[in-house]
């Protein structure tokens, strides 16, 4: 038994039906849910070791500032959102 589909043309199937879903519950957000828009930053530190002794010791630590997030996500269960779709699916909340 052979599988003719062809797997570029189902990937594509699917991300364009993920992408309509997306845009979807951005511009239609539920009006009995919770909407408040949150994102996620990591702040980083740059650690450096040596010798000392034999033993290797911390020697310097350096925390480094996270950039602004690029993606956000509401409550709602609405994740993967751009800062201008995030704004788009607030200003639907209140229309």
């Amino acid at each position: 038994m052979s599988d003719d589909r062809d797997p570029e043309a189902t990937l594509r199937e699917w991300k364009e039906s993920m992408q309509a879903e997306h845009a979807e519950a951005i511009a239609n957000p539920d009006p009995d849910a919770d909407h408040a828009v949150e994102a996620v930053v990591q702040p980083s530190e740059r650690i450096r070791f040596g010798y000392e002794g034999g033993e290797l010791v911390e020697q310097e630590r350096e925390r480094i500032e996270a950039d602004e997030p690029e993606l956000f996500a509401c409550a709602c269960g609405v994740h993967g959102m751009t800062r201008k779709e995030a704004r788009e699916h607030l200003a639907a909340v209140r229309d």
